[in-house]
């Protein structure tokens, strides 16, 4: 039986009044800044499989159920020979999927790796599997079968997670190993200079160095299948009102900072904030990155990846909008495609549409996976389900 859970709207009205004292760490700005947060969290329905029939896709693509009863399944990745690894940061463990007879669907599902508390990362290279947690980087031999041994340990001391301990990580086409850090607060500066970071890793020697920072929380990031440049979906930060700040879209390079936590997309100052020491946010803020694009806030991006070259829609992007908690009407619970063009994005295009329905949803987007040939793979973990979207 089906239980639903519904929570009213909280607006929550809170003013901000800043001293005239010269700026340093934590003596506020003269600015006045009032802000109203609202809590509205969409009523959950449990997912019946008729509600497929809810989704919308692009015309000439189609959605089915790849696999159902996961549980909470998070990020994905998609080998070369058809298999399927999730990870279930809830349960701390891995599952491999097999589509053992061709027909589009998951029929076996194998624990591969159990006992990872908050495991949340995937990635592979060279017959060897990387995961990840808030604090440890492993990597395992994956067998022929698909399963993982040798567990190998390269650092288990990257910053506590804090509210964001959810990381993500792939290779780039330089061959090393990238790791989304993302801030352990909600908007503050942190003691710790790895936090709201993007790190480079040296898989041979578990070196790791900050390749950019200023990054919010980016989970999702991907390199361009053209240009080779590294692209990442950073989340706004929470309980700044219904539209600010947007989540945005950045172009990546290395030494670069974002902006967080004084300044938001074009470089717009952040006035709830109080001055960096000895500076002003202003002046701090002239040294950093614009965004490339913006999006709605609190749209809540989760997986982000590219279309390979060959496939349809090379060069666009997918991303997961895993949806609102803090925003007076719901946006997000969808995935969209970020259309690019000349290596820039220039727009943004509904892919897969139909799980938020008025005050309910029945799904929430999280993971992405493109295979070579473009068939996408979209983990669902609010209801355990894992969709597949190929054209007819």
């Amino acid at each position: 039986m089906s239980t639903h859970y519904i929570f009213k709207v909280i607006p929550i009205v809170t003013a901000f009044v800043f001293s005239s004292v010269s700026a340093q760490r934590g003596i506020p700005p003269k600015d006045i800044t009032k802000i109203t947060h609202s809590t509205n969290y969409p009523e959950h329905l449990d997912f019946l499989p008729e509600m497929v029939n809810l989704l919308k896709v692009p015309d000439g693509w189609t959605v089915s159920i790849a696999a159902s009863g996961l549980g909470k399944p998070r990020m994905l990745y998609h080998t070369p020979n058809g298999n399927l690894y999730i990870t279930r940061r809830d349960t701390g463990d891995v599952l491999l999927l097999k589509d053992t007879n061709n027909d589009g669907k998951f029929e076996e599902v194998k624990t591969v790796v159990a006992e990872f508390k908050g495991v949340h990362g995937i990635t592979m290279k060279d017959g060897l599997m990387y995961l990840c947690n808030n604090n440890e980087l492993r990597r395992y031999t994956v067998n022929t079968d698909g399963t993982l041994s040798n567990k190998q340990m390269l650092f288990n001391d990257m910053p506590s997670a804090g509210q964001h301990p959810n990381r993500t990580m792939d290779f780039g086409p330089d061959g090393k190993l990238y790791i989304s850090i993302g801030t352990l607060c909600n908007d503050c500066k942190e003691s710790d200079r790895e936090a709201a970071t993007m790190i480079q890793v040296d898989p041979s020697t578990g070196k790791r160095m900050i390749f950019a920072s200023g990054l919010r929380n980016t989970i999702g990031f991907d390199w361009h299948p053209q240009t080779n440049e590294l692209w990442g979906m950073d989340n706004g930060g929470d309980a700044k009102g219904d539209d600010w700040p947007p989540e945005e879209l950045n172009n990546i390079k290395e030494g670069k900072n974002y902006g967080y936590p004084f300044a938001y997309a074009k470089k717009e100052v952040d006035k709830t904030r109080e001055d960096p020491a000895g500076n002003s946010k202003e002046k701090w803020v002239e040294t950093t990155e614009p965004s490339s694009a913006e999006y709605q806030a609190h749209m809540a991006p989760i997986g982000f990846q590219f279309f390979p070259a060959g496939s349809p829609y090379s060069g666009d992007a997918l991303v997961s909008w895993h949806g609102s908690w803090n925003r007076s009407k719901p946006v997000g619970f969808k995935v969209q495609r970020i259309r690019f063009s000349n290596g820039k994005p220039i727009g943004a295009d509904d892919f897969l549409t139909g799980f938020l329905k008025g005050k309910t949803r029945f799904g929430r987007p999280a993971g992405v996976a493109i295979t070579a040939s473009g068939t996408v793979y979209i983990s669902d973990d609010a209801n355990g389900v894992l969709y597949s979207i190929k054209q007819k």
